[in-house]
């Protein structure tokens, strides 16, 4: 039986190496951007889906389609994530409500709409960040990544007790990507189709739901 993996976030740099991943794996992947995507629609089994996860009718509308057209998934992988303030010490109004509007509670709600349409034994996969560990929290920059990061990585908790049995739920630090996400990372360690590797053996263990892990290193990291 085929798997169906539902990605955020497909239209680069992780995101994108996941959906290609997976796809070459044989599975069949429903990949969510803000636009129509075409890079990937030559899969045969791709499925585009509209999504921005700010917009509250097109959380809905996405979510309805995906209900449309398949009659389970067999795990979300919440990749999608901004981070305009990444490396700016000052926050502001604007880069705080849009990166907690999309990080975080577009996030969320995205998942309470398909929670019930994941398989019994299914999986939640939350890209989160070492940047939202409390414990490692050792600068003072990107106040709004940050933070959402953190409270994503508490939503990811809070899952995990809420579905003690069947579903298995994680927050994945991917490592430090070479991606345009951030100036910054034009340095990373990782290219996105080596990070993509990494989430792809983490998600496809059997890890223990609940669990906040660092695909790079192979570690759990502390809240």
């Amino acid at each position: 039986m085929k798997t169906t993996i539902l990605i955020t976030g497909t239209s680069r740099g992780i995101g994108k190496a996941l959906a290609v991943h997976f796809l070459s794996q044989g599975a069949t992947v429903i990949g969510s951007s803000r636009k129509t995507q075409s890079e990937l629609a030559h899969y045969p089994n791709f499925f585009s889906l509209k999504l921005d996860l700010s917009n509250p009718e097109s959380r809905v509308n996405a979510a309805l389609r995906v209900k449309e057209n398949f009659d389970s998934i067999d795990m979300l992988i919440n990749n999608a994530g901004i981070g305009p303030d990444i490396d700016h010490c000052s926050p502001s109004e604007s880069h705080l409500e849009n990166t907690l509007s999309v990080n975080l509670m577009g996030t969320i709600l995205f998942t309470e709409e398909l929670i019930d349409h994941i398989t019994l034994r299914g999986k939640i996969i939350n890209i989160s960040s070492k940047m939202g560990s409390i414990t490692f929290c050792e600068k003072s920059d990107s106040v709004a990544y940050r933070v959402s990061k953190t409270a994503l990585n508490m939503y990811t908790q809070i899952l995990s007790v809420r579905v003690k049995k069947g579903l298995a739920i994680a927050a994945v630090h991917p490592g430090w990507v070479k991606t345009s996400f951030a100036p910054s990372n034009i340095n990373g360690r990782l290219t996105a189709t080596e990070a993509a590797q990494k989430i792809y053996d983490f998600v496809r263990s059997s890890f223990k739901s609940g669990i906040f892990w660092d695909v790079e290193t192979n570690q759990e990291i502390p809240w």
